[in-house]
């Protein structure tokens, strides 16, 4: 065909999807959704019955999984919902820096540098406490559509 070589300047990332379409009568208390573009934890879920004009409707209660805010939805239990991927990492603790940043140790020997501390009151004085005794902290990372925050708290010992 042609001998020219073409050079494509790549700016987009592996294309791998913050969410995945789910049907909105599938999602289950205690799964995932998306409503109002944050990822949020499922706690209530009722459908009601086919009206006049056809769609049985699927009411969420939700509880964002980052900021802990309550948000509903309705959607028409035969269209899709967003779900978001959400992952639970577990790091160890190295240390706390003064400006609110915590310093973690990941599975491969690298550090991880740019998570904040929690704004959960109690588990941030569990973690400052804990960390100011000396103790080997394990925190989990919940990682969702681009966002990442500490949500738990595991003591393996003292160091």
């Amino acid at each position: 065909m042609s001998d020219e070589e073409h050079h494509f300047e790549s700016k987009a990332d592996a294309g791998a999807s913050k969410t995945y379409p789910q049907q909105a009568g599938t999602i289950r208390k205690n799964g995932y959704i998306v409503i109002k573009g944050r990822p949020c934890k499922v706690v209530e879920v009722s459908t009601s019955k086919t009206g006049k004009h056809g769609h049985a409707k699927c009411h969420f209660v939700a509880i964002d999984i980052f900021t802990s805010k309550k948000l509903e939805d309705i959607v028409p239990s035969s269209h899709n919902c967003d779900v978001p991927h959400v992952n639970r990492t577990d790091y160890q603790l190295i240390d706390i820096s003064e400006d609110g940043f915590v310093s973690l140790l990941t599975d491969s020997g690298d550090t991880k540098d740019d998570l904040r501390l929690p704004t959960d009151e109690n588990l941030l004085k569990q973690i400052k406490d804990g960390f100011a005794e000396g103790k080997d902290l394990v925190v989990s990372v919940m990682s969702a559509m681009g966002e990442e925050q500490i949500c738990a708290l595991k003591d393996i010992g003292p160091k």
